[in-house]
């Protein structure tokens, strides 16, 4: 049920307060299989089987994307094209041109998507109503364009936009590494990573490792910030904040676990159960990760 990574948006206040009305909405972009001669097919699919397209609890949503790509190689396409151009340079008496080989490879294109396998994959949203999230879990930005882009054709008008923060997560980054002094309800965990500003792009990774402060100045003098850190929130949550202002690697700590309702009846109930703690503990994360970073830049 935890998301493993947070794509951070805001929703305008007031916005996709009824469920039912954004479910509606999203009917119109159900996700449908690939045609026999279709690449590509996205929708929304049901995040839970009995929840219709939109699964509400108390303000708080999450919603599915699935999308199915043809897995059709372009050297397979390539191959088979030289095949059949061969076979039409035997009959015309000469090879074909660029024109002629583009029909071929479009052709052989055609012929080849029925036989090509299916490959689907979900890609999960998380609406927070009640603190104005909109949280893609995803790291590529390719996938939270396809979220996006399918929302922004269902709501009109659209209520997403980009976070913004008053400090940089780099020079905050390197400031709780420098003075050894993570902001509060925060702590700094070994993994980090420091890259150069410069065009060589020289990087260092610490792995499971901690880093000493003496390193941070000496890379820092060298020219390079912190572009990844690895942090713990209250002691509950640990995750990797990036330089985009990305979390990654998101995981609950022993203390979520030991104290989480297992007084659940069914899967229903545990679902419920699970989806309303994640809710709960990442609104207030991303409260706290945003006062650390100087609060919210007001457009």
């Amino acid at each position: 049920m935890w998301f493993k990574n947070l794509k951070i948006y805001r929703l305008q206040p007031h916005a996709l307060n009824d469920a039912e009305a954004l479910a509606q909405a999203l009917s119109n972009y159900q996700f449908k299989p690939c045609g026999s001669l279709e690449m590509q097919s996205l929708g929304w699919v049901a995040p839970r089987a009995d929840s219709g397209l939109v699964y509400a609890l108390d303000g708080q949503y999450l919603l599915k994307l699935r999308t199915e790509k043809k897995l059709l190689p372009a050297s397979v396409i390539n191959a088979t094209a030289r095949e059949r151009a061969l076979q039409i340079e035997e009959q015309q008496g000469f090879k074909p041109g660029r024109r002629q080989m583009k029909e071929i490879k479009e052709q052989v294109t055609d012929d080849l998507l029925p036989k090509a396998f299916n490959v689907a994959r979900d890609t999960s949203v998380w609406i927070d109503t009640r603190n104005h999230w909109l949280i893609i879990d995803a790291t590529a930005p390719a996938r939270c364009d396809e979220v996006l882009g399918l929302l922004a054709k269902a709501i009109d008008p659209f209520p997403v936009f980009h976070l913004y923060v008053e400090q940089s997560p780099a020079a905050a980054m390197t400031n709780w590494l420098i003075d050894d002094e993570p902001p509060a309800n925060f702590s700094i965990d070994q993994d980090s990573e420091l890259s150069s500003t410069s065009e060589n792009r020289a990087k260092v990774r610490y792995v499971r490792q901690s880093i000493e402060i003496e390193d941070v100045r000496k890379h820092v003098q060298a020219g390079k910030q912190a572009t990844r850190l690895a942090l713990t929130w209250a002691d509950r949550v640990s995750f990797v904040l990036t330089d985009g202002l990305d979390v990654r690697r998101v995981a609950p700590l022993d203390v979520l676990r030991e104290n989480q309702d297992n007084t659940a009846q069914n899967d229903a109930d545990q679902f419920d159960s699970d989806f309303t703690l994640m809710a709960g503990e990442l609104s207030r994360l991303l409260a706290c990760l945003v006062e650390a970073l100087g609060g919210e830049k007001q457009a």
